[in-house]
């Protein structure tokens, strides 16, 4: 490309701290602020398991809801569109920013994998960042993330606006607002987003404590445990000793095996308790309180329950209002606000395609798009575009196929 491009080097800031809040509340040891986790790098849950983005991640049902969200919002096709005077619109392929959102966001980064790992970024962390690179002129040339980990938001107490601190360095960095594209997850404090790790650390402990447990049960054989009676009385060694036969006969990988009894020993296996009947149950229960955490329909989490073959496309419906409807707003206001000027924000912006989202089986589909052309709301090359398919010549007109002849349409 014909330009000269010098990334931009990050300033310190000038303006007093004091001029800055944390939006640090009052808090008691019993409920501290999410900063003080962040810093640890650990949220204590009553479960007993440390629950951080990594530690969550190693949930399934977690990687399931935040895999379903942030593929969505990498693999949707987005475009940046220009209207124009008449009111129609057409894609700007020519603009600076096109490039940035639907090639690559930097020289190592393809668009739809930026995307995909700032959002999440957010769903783990609550914040994704990006540093928007300028040329001379300031126009965006290049997105590069930012680790969340090395990011504070503040919030300057005299204007109100997010200060963006770089950490990690003995004085501290600030960055432009301007020139950092920020993803953030939902909030009390509207400048900052709060993970949903975090915050509803209890469910997402709960879920891999019950991993750990059905770890640890069939590792011993995934058997309840037993007793091991004799008609009189044996000595301690004895004991020991038959103990470690039949546990080297019947655990782990000698689940099945058969075990020798002296001294006219019996085993008797002890049944489940109402905790281990409920098991599954409580499992369950784990994986729909996940899936309200990240408002993922619980089918996207492969559990199946209530899904049939008749709400299919209509849970898919679901997904994109209720969960991705969210992130993709979020990322074509950041995208208006950090990456297009001012005097542009009239006639251009950006849009997700979330068709394939909703398209259903391809009869439906033909029916929509047949009664779509009769109302003159699309014509031909337009629905043969949206099916990826070349254009052809006349289809450009919008007629009625069942009221219009040949030779009044003009078309063969």
């Amino acid at each position: 490309m014909g330009f000269s491009f010098r990334r931009q080097k990050i300033e310190t800031a000038s303006a007093p701290v004091q001029s800055i809040a944390n939006g640090d509340e009052q808090r008691s040891l019993a409920d501290p602020a999410a900063w003080l986790f962040d810093l640890l790098g650990a949220a204590p849950v009553n479960s007993g398991v440390t629950v951080t983005p990594a530690t969550a991640m190693r949930c399934a049902p977690v990687r399931a809801a935040v895999e379903a969200i942030c593929e969505a919002v990498g693999g949707l096709p987005l475009h940046l569109y220009e209207r124009g005077a008449s009111g129609a619109r057409s894609r700007a392929t020519g603009h600076p920013v096109y490039a940035l959102l639907h090639g690559e966001a930097n020289g190592w980064t393809p668009a739809a994998l930026f995307r995909e790992q700032l959002t999440r970024d957010a769903l783990l962390h609550g914040n994704g960042f990006a540093h928007v690179g300028r040329d001379g002129a300031g126009t965006p040339r290049e997105l590069i993330r930012l680790d969340p980990a090395t990011v504070t938001v503040q919030q300057d107490r005299t204007t109100g606006e997010p200060v963006y601190r770089l950490t990690g360095t003995s004085t501290g960095r600030f960055l432009d607002r301007r020139d950092v594209l920020h993803i953030a997850a939902p909030s009390t404090n509207g400048f900052s987003g709060a993970s949903p790790v975090l915050e509803c650390r209890e469910a997402i402990g709960l879920c891999l404590a019950l991993e750990r447990h059905a770890g640890n049960l069939f590792r011993q054989g995934g058997r309840p445990s037993g007793l091991l009676s004799f008609p009189s009385k044996i000595g301690a060694d004895t004991a020991a000793r038959m103990k470690a036969s039949w546990q080297a006969a019947t655990a782990g990988g000698n689940s099945g095996g058969t075990a020798i009894l002296e001294e006219g020993g019996g085993f008797t296996p002890l049944a489940f308790s109402s905790v281990d009947a409920q098991f599954l149950e409580i499992w369950g229960h784990a994986v729909t309180e996940i899936a309200r955490v990240f408002r993922v329909p619980p089918h996207l989490l492969f559990d199946l329950g209530r899904a049939t073959w008749g709400n299919a496309s209509e849970m898919g419906a679901t997904f994109l209002r209720f969960t991705l409807d969210r992130w993709l707003k979020c990322w074509t206001g950041e995208i208006r606000l950090k990456l297009l000027l001012p005097d542009e924000r009239q006639t251009v912006y950006t849009e997700f395609l979330v068709d394939d989202l909703l398209r259903s089986d391809l009869s439906a589909r033909a029916a929509a798009y047949s009664q779509l052309i009769a109302a003159r709301v699309l014509n031909p090359n337009e629905v043969r575009q949206m099916e990826n398919r070349a254009p052809y010549d006349g289809g450009d007109a919008f007629l009625n196929p069942h009221t219009t002849t040949a030779a009044q349409g003009g078309a063969s």
